[in-house]
């Protein structure tokens, strides 16, 4: 299953391809209409009305099209419940499954028990790209393998979604994410790793990699601007905060 999402994301990130085939891959979807999107997002008329995103990429098909996949991730930013730093569900659980995680070699009561989890981490963040390689993951291993490709789709669009939003080489064509932690999950399941994360004002994030090759980037950019926006939103407090402390330096 890793393979073939390395392979779909690989083909989009731009340090990777001939600049030909970049420009095929990337202009399927391009950038985030982010303004249209949280007009879409809210509009019951709409095609691209979130419920009715949620509701299908919920079920067990794979109707969903492009165009929808990229309207459902970042309708996620306009949600009332949206909180980009909140804490996933059932924390004692998730402390269980550590050692579980961890393993080489996994019972079938492990599987069951990382498959209850991913499952109550997915209804309260359906775009949570951890928990969904998870859930595909105890699909296979049961041999629910039609299921298991099912999700498998909808997890390799949610990560082309964002592959389509930039080539993540510089700060104005960086990748945008809707979570802070989809900069490390993205990469990683891009076949790389992940290292250290520093803030570039105004609003990105910069993520360095192991690299065995010195022509490729040292690093990829996250533009957070939108994620700051909602969270602030809604915690007007924190920006009050976060102003202060920038002023006492």
């Amino acid at each position: 299953m890793k393979k073939l999402i390395i392979t779909l994301i690989s083909a989009l990130i731009a340090c990777c391809i001939p600049a030909a085939a970049k420009t095929t891959a990337r202009t399927a979807l391009g950038k985030p209409d982010l303004d249209s999107i949280a007009i879409a997002s809210i509009d019951e008329n709409s095609q691209f009305y979130y419920p009715r995103l949620l509701k299908s990429f919920l079920s067990n098909d794979t109707t969903m099209t492009d165009e929808e996949f990229q309207y459902f991730y970042y309708g996620t930013l306009f949600q009332e419940d949206y909180d980009p730093y909140r804490e996933a569900p059932n924390q004692t659980l998730f402390q269980e499954l550590l050692p579980v995680y961890a393993k080489e070699n996994r019972t079938r009561a492990d599987r069951e028990k990382m498959l209850d989890y991913a499952l109550q981490v997915i209804d309260d963040n359906p775009v949570d790209l951890r928990q969904l390689t998870n859930r595909i993951y105890v699909y296979e291993q049961n041999r629910k393998y039609d299921l298991a490709k099912i999700w498998q789709f909808k997890l390799n669009h949610l990560l082309l979604v964002i592959a389509s939003s930039g080539s993540g080489t510089t700060p104005e064509d960086a990748f945008i994410i809707v979570y802070p932690q989809h900069e490390y999950d993205f990469l990683n399941l891009s076949g790389m790793t992940a290292n250290s994360q520093r803030f570039e004002p105004p609003y990105f994030d910069f993520i360095t990699v192991n690299r065995t090759d010195t022509k490729k980037p040292e690093g990829y950019y996250f533009n957070i601007s939108e994620l700051l926006n909602q969270y602030f939103l809604k915690h007007p407090s924190e920006m009050t905060t976060t102003i202060n402390s920038g002023a006492d330096k």
